[in-house]
């Protein structure tokens, strides 16, 4: 396709409003609409880049295409000062202030007598020279009224430069991606929202059911250990009553503070807070003991809170004497009864599941039927 025609052109903004729309993630919406972009406008290569406002620079997020030396499909470091390019201040300002919308310009390899639109820029005429290329057009992506990054797309040696109506084109693709990289966001954010904890941003109860099967089923099937320490911080009530809720609010976030400098001792550990005082730990791939040792060290640190009375701490872990664990529901019924025990006594150091091997009381009473004993505490899992 060579940029022209209506219906190949129609075809195109289907296509790309198509791959955009199935993308799970901005960075998905971003190689989608790259790659539909390129073949729309007839280019050799195209890229997506990010305008970090905080940082003054341009981040490619993805190239496509034929690409030239030094240019990678998803580079992690490939920025651009805007002083650099200061064409997408001054144009979207220009833009913005005669009343109408930034759209898309051109560069070209020849300089200022071919360029479009307006712009011209020294770096990218240098660039499109260096590496062999013609001519680029630069549409603005937008989103919520800012500029949010732009949609580039350049031809090579041989090829046509781009024309006006290339770039009043490109205006329309840049924003089809908006809309796209605007979708995932929300959709991202939705998700965030659902498995998170708004109160101390950690993650919440859904997320962790939803690991913690993923994590037995690994268990299950090649023997990678799984651990939960699920905790019960001590005196909210009391901080609650006497000193007021947002008082309690604190103590609640700088204990899920603290537990998560501590589970940052084992690399891809999950911190959550369940509900109301209670907290947990999910681990996966690390030993018994290693874990242990970070539930004795939150214990110590908790007191350095200065509010409420300590922790309450179970660990229960597939790397115990706990008996077969097929379900994520019994590793947490064993946790939270470890917990319960650790309360009951008032210890300060946390009780593991199977350390009373084989009459373990924790493991006996993680395995009673639910309301067997008027004493025993409803666990959290589903029976």
């Amino acid at each position: 396709m060579n940029g022209t025609g209506g219906d190949a052109r129609l075809r195109a903004v289907a296509e790309l409003a198509r791959a955009v729309a199935a993308a799970k993630s901005p960075m998905e919406a971003a190689v989608a609409a790259a790659s539909s972009a390129r073949v729309a406008l007839g280019g050799s290569m195209s890229a997506i880049s990010r305008w970090e406002r905080d940082r003054g620079r341009l981040r490619v997020l993805v190239n496509d295409g034929d690409l030239a030396p030094g240019e990678e499909p998803q580079p992690a470091e490939e920025v651009y000062s805007v002083a650099d390019f200061p064409e997408i201040v001054e144009f979207l300002h220009a833009k913005w202030t005669e009343g109408g919308e930034p759209h898309a310009w051109i560069e070209t390899a020849e300089g200022p007598a071919q360029a479009r639109g307006g712009a011209y820029c020294h770096q990218r005429v240098a660039t499109l020279r260096r590496r062999g290329r013609t001519s680029c057009v630069v549409a603005p992506i937008l989103l919520h009224g800012l500029a949010w990054g732009e949609l580039y797309v350049a031809r090579g040696a041989g090829r046509p430069v781009f024309d006006r109506d290339d770039a009043e084109f490109a205006t329309v693709l840049a924003t089809l991606t908006a809309a796209g990289i605007a979708q995932t966001e929300r959709l991202a954010e939705v998700r965030r929202l659902a498995f998170s904890d708004p109160l101390t941003g950690l993650a919440n109860r859904r997320a962790v059911d939803q690991r913690l099967e993923e994590a037995v089923e690994r268990h299950r099937a090649d023997g990678t250990p799984v651990s939960l320490v699920v905790c019960d911080l001590n005196g909210l009530k009391r901080v609650n009553d006497q000193l007021g809720h947002a008082v309690g609010d604190r103590l609640l976030v700088g204990f899920g503070s603290v537990l998560s400098l501590c589970g940052a001792a084992l690399e891809g550990s999950l911190v959550a807070r369940l509900g109301g005082d209670e907290f947990c730990l999910l681990s996966v791939g690390h030993r018994a003991e290693e874990v242990v040792a970070v539930a004795e060290e939150l214990c110590v640190r908790t007191k350095w809170l200065g509010l409420g009375d300590g922790v309450a701490v179970g660990v229960a872990s597939t790397d115990a004497e706990i008996g077969v664990v097929t379900s994520g529901r019994r590793l947490f019924r064993l946790a939270d009864a470890a917990q319960y025990r650790a309360k009951a006594l008032h210890s300060v150091e946390p009780v593991v599941a199977g350390r009373g091997a084989p009459e373990d009381p924790v493991v006996r009473l993680a395995d009673q039927p639910a309301g067997h004993d008027v004493e025993r505490r409803r666990f959290r899992g589903r029976d």
